[in-house]
């Protein structure tokens, strides 16, 4: 400012214009399109000043070796500048995004910088996990009906892999579907670890499926709803999300399956009429926005979107219990892992 310069950054753009699906990797990735933020710029300043502050609380952190979510580094930072009526922050969704920007800027990822996110998973099967903050070894086959919870931070030094006999790893989409087949040991009868992230996954449950596969170098199947949702879910899990394309490279298996639930399974698996859920006009939106994805472009995902959309309905994987209460448990996934009735 003294030499009469304008104080500015360059941080990479975070848009679907600068994000593109690498087939190599089979992973979305962001580009290498740029965008300058200055100071002297008054549709740039508050978001200046806004990304300093979050680059100041984390140094901060750091310096004390301490942890934050991100509601209450908002908190932290949140109050009103001097004897004016303008807040450094009004809401969390200023200060979420450019938590992101410092992410990206830095290329570090935010759970190495202090700041964690509030996962939502919960896991069960042959794994024990070393806890190294409280030194505890936790066996994921001992965590009674709620199964063990995913922490906000599962990175090598705080949440240390020491043993897993597992044959794979399944990933369900709804935790209801999760606790079916947590109460009914299938886990133990198939030798696998269950895994859900209740939804769309959070960071934690992402990050820590990818180390699973990474570490552990067994298959991995992906388990949703049969709607443009849940085949986006898997995707998630799979080749990453767009608004966090350059997270993808820590959180993606690319590897991954998916096993259903499918088009094809309304007939394999002779699913009533009852259980059909008519798609409304927002479903059909998001359909067609999924089918122009480079990553749902292979042979067996055009096939699925097609026939989905020829076929006008939707089915939750919670409706397979209408067949019976053990169904999901002992005859669908058993039947579509060994028959190898999955899409990849």
């Amino acid at each position: 400012m003294e030499a009469g310069q304008n104080p500015n950054y360059q941080i990479p753009t975070r848009a679907l214009s600068n994000v593109y699906y690498d087939e190599k990797s089979g992973l979305i990735k962001l580009g290498r399109s740029k965008q300058k933020r200055q100071f002297l710029n008054l549709g740039q300043a508050k978001k200046f000043m806004q990304s300093l502050l979050i680059a100041e609380r984390i140094k901060w952190l750091l310096d004390q070796d301490k942890t934050l979510s991100i509601r209450q580094l908002f908190y932290t930072l949140k109050h009103t500048i001097g004897d004016t009526d303008e807040n450094t922050f009004d809401t969390q969704d200023e200060s979420n995004p450019l938590i992101e920007d410092v992410e990206v800027l830095i290329n570090v990822l935010r759970e190495n910088l202090g700041l964690i996110a509030t996962p939502k998973g919960v896991l069960a099967g042959p794994i024990k996990i070393k806890d190294m903050k409280s030194g505890d070894l936790l066996d994921f086959t001992r965590m009674g009906s709620a199964g063990g919870a995913i922490p906000a931070i599962v990175e090598e030094n705080v949440f240390q892999i020491k043993e897993c006999s597992a044959d794979y790893i399944l990933v369900v989409e709804k935790y209801a579907v999760w606790n079916r087949l947590n109460e009914d040991r299938y886990w133990k009868k198939n030798n696998c670890l269950v895994m859900t992230g209740k939804g769309q996954p959070a960071r934690a449950e992402r990050r820590l499926l990818h180390r699973l596969s990474n570490e552990l170098k067994i298959p991995v199947y992906i388990f949703t709803d049969m709607d443009p949702y849940g085949y986006y879910i898997y995707s998630v899990f799979k080749q990453g999300s767009i608004n966090l394309a350059y997270f993808s490279e820590h959180s993606g298996v690319p590897s991954a399956k998916f096993l259903g639930f499918s088009v094809s399974d309304v007939k394999d698996f002779d699913m009533p009429k009852s259980s059909f859920i008519k798609m409304k006009d927002i479903d059909m939106k998001r359909l067609k926005e999924i089918q122009n994805y480079d990553w749902f472009k292979s042979r067996g995902w055009k096939k699925e979107l097609e026939e989905l959309k020829k076929f006008g309905y939707k089915i939750e994987q919670d409706a397979l219990v209408a067949k019976s209460i053990e169904f999901t448990s002992n005859t669908y996934l058993p039947t579509k892992i060994d028959n190898k009735m999955w899409i990849d």
